[in-house]
């Protein structure tokens, strides 16, 4: 049988590190590329990433992308230039809050928010989380807005289908607005745009098609989170973002991962996703996550739940009739 508790996310770092510097390399040597362009989050995937760049390339040939808007905590902007200080790579800011304002992308997300609260103020902070017990019941969830308001009290207000969608679009397009630009400086620099999904993100569809989903080459792609912090620290990244919550830093007020789309935190969730691909059963699984194995069960369907809807993710263009003499 085989073998399940925490030293399943062990790496042997240095060997990780040298294995996925290469082959990051090799890929930007494949493309015909001189370098790396990375979009600088200030969280820890991004900025594992960036250290992998430098391994790999050295600093010159790595250019980091800092792309704040209206609603990113400024933590996130300077946490990104002291990594980059760091690392001792060139960085360039881009604030997209224009571009969206111009295509409407507030106003849009606003009028959203406003079917269901019609008190909303655009002043007022707020963010989306999925509601439900899904764990205890394994019944499907719902999104919801908290709104702050004045007076710093918080209000739940239950989205509409219509209302959901609406906010979601406009989200996503936050993300591809920062790839179309990532896409313009790398144009500009003959470099290749680096993604930075971990597996868990990657695997579960936790990325916008043709947003942050998109990119010349994936290095972390199948790191889970866990390793993604025990490299991150090899590498020597600021222990600023090594200490830091992963956060989705889309709305105005802060919202976790698990708030917004995972149904446990990524240490869990890392260990049962690894249990699930392995055979291992909940009843085995739970009392190394402190779990039931209801709730591990549960997590497990929610796991290939998150496995379909990302299938549309990952896909790519269909032709409707194949190319005359290609595959």
């Amino acid at each position: 049988m085989t073998q399940f508790s925490r030293a399943v996310m062990d790496l042997d770092l240095g060997a990780a590190a040298a294995q996925l510097s290469g082959g990051l390399r090799d890929a930007v040597k494949r493309l015909r590329r001189r370098g790396l362009v990375v979009a600088v989050s200030g969280g820890i995937d991004s900025a594992c990433v960036a250290a992998l760049g430098v391994v790999a390339l050295g600093r010159e040939r790595v250019h980091a992308l800092l792309l704040p808007e209206r609603d990113s905590s400024p933590e996130s902007q300077e946490l990104g230039a002291k990594l980059c200080d760091k690392l001792g790579i060139e960085w360039t800011v881009e604030d997209i809050s224009p571009i969206l304002d111009a295509a409407g992308c507030y106003r849009h997300r606003d009028d959203a928010v406003r079917s269901v609260f019609p008190g909303y103020e655009k002043e007022m902070r707020w963010k989306m989380v999925l509601e439900g017990d899904r764990l205890e019941t394994g019944r499907l969830s719902f999104f919801s807005v908290v709104v702050e308001l004045p007076g710093g009290e918080t209000r739940s207000f239950r989205l509409t289908a219509q209302a959901y969608l609406k906010i979601l679009a406009a989200t996503n397009f936050k993300q591809r607005t920062r790839k179309m630009l990532e896409y313009f400086h790398a144009d500009r620099l003959n470099y290749a745009v680096a993604g930075t999904p971990n597996r868990l993100e990657h695997d579960q569809g936790f990325f916008v098609k043709l947003g942050d989903g998109a990119a010349d080459v994936k290095p972390i792609a199948r790191l889970y989170k866990t390793q993604v912090y025990a490299l991150a620290r090899h590498l020597g990244v600021i222990d600023d973002i090594l200490c830091r919550q992963p956060t989705t830093d889309t709305y105005s007020l802060s919202q976790s991962q698990e708030e917004f789309y995972f149904s446990v935190d990524y240490r869990r969730l890392d260990l049962l996703m690894w249990a699930k691909d392995h055979g291992i059963a909940p009843e085995l699984a739970a009392p190394e996550v402190g779990m039931t194995p209801q709730h591990v069960r549960h997590v497990y369907e929610d796991i290939d739940a998150k496995r379909r809807v990302a299938e549309y993710l990952h896909a790519p263009p269909l032709l409707l009739e194949e190319l005359d003499g290609r595959s």
